[in-house]
């Protein structure tokens, strides 16, 4: 491996950050504002992108800043592991900041100045954890994130809202404290806190019980983030907040970081044979597989649209944490390798999913004002693009074929069965089953049944224009006297593009991870990662 000096890293951080300013500037303008957000989203994406083809043939932009604290370098590193995330986070701000002008405009939104600018600092804090060559300087921009997302998770200003973000405060602040006392242990007993390929050394032969006190507080601290049960209840309520908020940051930047965390102490810090030999991963598993079950049942019991993804999201994560785990319990060969393969994998497939999902809840919120699934029968005959692309995210996250969950679930239940553990792979299997009941009764109610006899259900529509304007319906909002969500032609009709957009493209992302995985650069980039924490090449 090549270590190139760079900008690179640290630009990537910065053009979103730089971007803050301009945004606020032009709070007033609001076409000059979201214009300096897509340009900041694309320059970012456009610098991140750059750095991948380097990173696949082994070499690794470097940024050192300095000396942040005695004996701790500020170094920003753009490894493969660092590039999966950042190139997520990246692409789909690209796409989350044309929905968030339909979705803030479409409902008028007040403070639309700050919701951008903090979307735009929590991208730049998320790539900051993607690059951090180090616990330390991770977790700064960890602790970070949390001050640049809590604006969004409180944005509407109620007294729910203001609640969920105390709550959101309370849980990830708290989970900040963990990271840095396990930063702490780990530098007491090895003198470094670099981030390492396979591990840092010297915790192989510290005490086995310090190291295990540093694994639990440095999984116990990311884990707040990536929703281990019990550590999940803050990402529920913080559903409150505007559903492009709950699709990027709460489907892929704040979760993600959490999972990341999770992998940098299972691969960076720790390695896979540390974390056999320490006896640690097969808990870690356990305790992932107990919250994909038990958060799949729980979403079953949610009316509330996007109560019922966060909950689905908890569960997913933790797709994530268990092929992480089985596979650094597996210290090598084929089971470690598939299960690596199949939890980061599961990072951009659950992403382009998630996205599609939570982008077509807000459609929904927009064009009907309806949330609650047992108020969306008949739903598909008045929004068919946006409930067929939900259809189509809903089948992967349940792990159907030619879907990007599917991918994923398959590498991880090969890992599993590979690795013996069984009770694992019933889990899985267990929990793909509560997905298909959790989201087959949306699909049902969208496109199989009526709404005759229901409430009244408003259409709201509008056109691009500085603001949308909302013409109600002369026949007060429904098209038939029986209540009825009024057909629309799958034309793009059914919501303004700048929505319906970014729905189709997150959809079509996560069928083109289904269909053609090997043609996209998310597992190569994967694979490169699985090879080097397993130390073997990755059968194609």
């Amino acid at each position: 491996m090549t270590e190139i000096p760079s900008i690179l890293p640290l630009a990537a951080v910065l053009v979103s950050a730089v971007a803050v300013v301009p945004i606020l500037a032009f709070r007033d303008r609001p076409n000059v504002r979201e214009s300096w957000t897509v340009l900041a989203a694309l320059a970012k994406f456009g610098l991140v992108a750059s750095m991948v083809p380097a990173a696949l043939a082994g070499d690794v932009y470097v940024t050192d800043l300095g000396t942040l604290v005695p004996y701790v370098e500020f170094t920003l590193r753009a490894d493969s592991l660092g590039l999966l995330f950042a190139l997520l986070a990246s692409t789909l701000w690209v796409v989350t900041s044309f929905y968030s002008i339909g979705y803030m405009r479409g409902l008028d939104e007040d403070h639309q100045a700050r919701y951008f600018a903090s979307f735009a600092a929590s991208v730049s804090a998320a790539v900051g954890v993607a690059f951090a060559s180090n616990l330390v300087v991770l977790y700064l921009f960890y602790e970070l994130l949390t001050v640049a997302t809590y604006p969004l998770v409180a944005h509407d200003g109620t007294d729910e809202a203001r609640a969920a973000g105390r709550k959101y405060l309370a849980y990830t602040f708290g989970g900040g404290v963990a990271v840095l006392a396990g930063t702490l242990l780990v530098y007491q007993l090895t003198g470094t806190v670099m981030f390492t390929a396979g591990g840092i050394a010297e915790l192989a032969s510290a005490d086995p019980t310090l190291a295990r006190a540093a694994f639990a507080l440095l999984i116990t601290g990311f884990g707040v983030k990536a929703a281990l049960m019990p550590l999940h209840s803050w990402l529920p309520d913080a559903m409150v907040a505007p559903t492009p908020v709950s699709g990027l940051l709460h489907a892929v930047a704040v979760v993600k970081s959490g999972v990341f965390g999770v992998a940098r102490v299972l691969l960076d810090v720790f390695g896979i044979d540390l974390v056999a030999e320490l006896g640690v991963g097969g808990v870690l598993a356990a305790v992932a597989a107990f919250t994909l079950v038990v958060a799949s049942v729980i979403a079953l019991r949610q009316d509330n649209l996007k109560r019922r993804l966060a909950f689905s999201t908890v569960s997913q994560l933790s797709y994530i944490v268990l092929g992480l785990a089985v596979g650094a319990s597996a210290a090598g060969g084929d089971a470690a390798k598939w299960a690596l393969i199949g939890g980061l994998l599961h990072i951009p497939a659950h992403a382009f999913m998630k996205l599609t999902l939570f982008f077509c809840a807000g459609a929904i919120h927009v064009e009907t004002h309806t949330d609650d699934i047992s108020n969306m029968a008949g739903i598909g005959r008045r929004m068919p693009l946006t409930m067929g692309a939900f259809a189509v995210a809903a089948a992967g996250m349940a792990g159907i074929p030619l879907v990007a969950g599917f991918v994923s679930k398959y590498f991880l239940l090969i890992g599993t069965v590979s690795s013996g553990d069984l009770a694992f792979t019933a889990a899985l299997l267990v929990s793909g089953v509560l997905n298909i009941a959790y989201f087959w009764p949306v699909v049902y109610t969208a496109f199989f049944e009526t709404a005759e006899g229901a409430d009244e259900k408003p259409l709201v529509s509008g056109i691009l224009g500085g603001r949308f304007a909302r013409e109600a319906r002369a026949d007060g909002g429904h098209a038939d006297d029986h209540g009825a969500f009024e057909r629309r032609a799958a034309n793009g009709a059914e919501s303004t593009w700048l929505m319906l957009g970014p729905i189709l493209f997150a959809a079509a992302g996560a069928v083109v991870l289904g269909v053609v995985p090997d043609a996209a650069v998310f597992l190569q980039i994967v694979r490169d990662v699985a090879e080097t924490a397993t130390a073997m090449g990755v059968v194609a």
